[in-house]
């Protein structure tokens, strides 16, 4: 059973509900906290949460019910060397590090001990130090997460006045003088970490002066300014992220979001791993400061939609697996349902081919252009020929196009029989004008297909050249010939007339 360790609050800064902390046990048997929140209802995962330097679990409070929210059980600690975990110097406001290794095994050591609570998928999240030391446990082989969010994770650091090579020089100097646990900055020339105006970590007053409400209240939560040691430890842990091939083991979707305003960390360090890594992606939060998630609500929504974006993809609702499997089977009836549509609306617009079946079923088949004339005209003929040749309204039609009826033949017939062709034309195109027109082709096939001649004769003959056999049910086979050039040509109604007209009178 695991000793149960404190949680501190603070009016407008309560412990999240069904939580509870406890030690563990560190590298070299330093006693460390942890605290575990589990959320109403079944979890979707879980998330280990890791603050940054100086940062206790009590400062995530708001964060943690947030998750919460969402549905995941959360696991938060506190790092050695601050917090209520392990100090590493007598003097507990120092804080300080040898080398990053033990919070490596830490890490380890925090995630055996809540393993079996810890429901799967498993999902990391940091801050500033918590960032790059997640980062850093992933690339050295930790693979048991789906997904990690950072935020301003100290993958580079801003030392000004100085630049970083002069700042890394001296942390090495100091280290070989042992002097390690010396504070790298005086903290009595370092800004107070109690005043609003002038900080560079949020835009929010009321989530600063909680923070700071809360270490006045708990003075065992508050920390320093950094040592050499410590200062040695981020060099050497940013330096190791850096090389490219070291981001590329690790496979998992990683995204970053950075702080616009940023001044502590190196944002270009940040660009370059999110570019390095296989799954890595870049989110910036314009204006903020490096507290991303004690940020103004606007900027600290910017992190939480990352977030969601992740887990929406490595763990999804529990409800919303049920809708997908829902909303699949709707989908898939609804394309066959389509399928049968489209194909009577294509052939929706061969009505001549529909109706000419029955007459002259193939014809349309060949040709759609070409059959809409084609069919007026063959069965013209051939009634005119057989039944009524001095029809009286096709010759009142026949002033009209007339004029039409040469145009057309001047362009390819112009060699012979323009004059023959013109009193045959006059019975021929006035039909050939009326399927011109878009719906005319539907109304003339009807009424043929109706005719004794063109349903009894196309049944003998339906699958040869309609366009041949249709015209020329007493003709021998010498009209086929000068059918299929009216066929192939939709501009030659002329010529198809003419030559069926100065042979129609010679059987009369």
């Amino acid at each position: 059973m695991a000793e149960s360790a404190p949680l501190f609050e603070i009016p407008g800064n309560p412990v999240p509900p069904r939580g509870e902390a406890e030690w563990f046990t560190g590298h070299g048997g330093a006693k460390l906290r942890a605290a575990l929140f589990r959320p109403h209802g079944r979890p979707r995962g879980s998330i280990v949460l890791s603050g940054g330097r100086t940062e206790p679990i009590e400062k995530y409070f708001e964060t943690i019910g947030e998750l919460l929210e969402r549905g995941f059980v959360v696991l938060v600690h506190d790092w050695r060397g601050q917090g209520l975990s392990h100090r590493e110097l007598g003097d507990r406001l120092k804080g300080h590090a040898n080398g990053y290794k033990a919070f490596l095994d830490d890490y380890k050591a925090l995630l055996a001990a809540f393993q079996s609570r810890l429901p799967k998928p498993w999902l990391a999240v940091g801050h500033s130090m918590g960032g790059c030391l997640t980062l850093l446990a992933l690339a050295h082989g930790e693979d048991r997460f789906a997904g990690a969010v950072l935020s301003a994770p100290m993958l580079g650091l801003r030392t000004q006045p100085v630049s970083p090579k002069a700042a890394r020089l001296a942390a090495r100097v100091n280290l070989l003088l042992g002097r390690a646990g010396r504070y790298a900055r005086d903290p009595r020339r370092m800004p107070a970490d109690d005043v609003f105006d002038g900080n560079i970590l949020t835009h929010d007053r009321a989530r600063f002066d909680r923070n700071c409400a809360l270490v006045a209240a708990h003075p065992d939560l508050a920390l320093g300014s950094p040592t050499w040691g410590w200062l040695d430890f981020a060099f050497r842990a940013t330096a190791f992220l850096a090389k490219p091939e070291r981001l590329r083991e690790v496979t998992l979707p990683v995204i970053i979001v950075q702080a616009g305003e940023e001044k502590l960390v190196d944002n270009a360090a940040q660009a370059a791993a999110a570019r390095h890594l296989p799954q890595g992606k870049l989110v910036t939060a314009p204006g903020a400061y490096h507290e991303i998630l004690m940020e103004t609500d606007e900027m600290r929504n910017i992190f939480l939609k990352a977030f969601d974006m992740l887990t929406g993809r490595t763990a999804p609702k529990p409800a919303e697996a049920p809708k997908a499997t829902a909303a699949a089977p709707a989908a898939a009836p609804a394309k066959p349902a389509e399928t049968p549509k489209p194909t009577p609306a294509a052939e929706a617009p061969k009505p001549a081919v529909a109706a000419a079946p029955k007459a002259e079923a193939p014809k349309a088949e060949a040709k759609p252009a070409a059959a809409k004339p084609a069919v007026a005209k063959k069965p013209t003929a051939a009634k005119a020929a057989a039944a009524k040749a001095a029809a009286t309204k096709p010759a009142a039609k026949a002033a009209a196009p007339a004029k039409k009826a040469p145009v057309k033949a001047a362009a390819k017939p112009a060699p012979a029989k323009p004059a023959v062709a013109k009193k045959p034309e006059a019975k021929v195109a006035p039909k050939a004008a009326k399927p011109a027109a878009a719906k005319a082709p539907a109304k003339v096939a009807a009424p043929k297909a109706a005719a004794p001649k063109a349903a009894a004769k196309p049944a003998a003959k339906p699958a040869k050249a309609p366009v041949a056999k249709a015209a020329a049910p007493k003709a021998a086979a010498a009209k086929p010939a000068a059918a299929k050039p009216a066929a192939k040509k939709a501009a030659a109604p002329a010529v198809a007339a003419k030559k069926p007209a100065a042979k129609k009178p010679v059987p009369a």
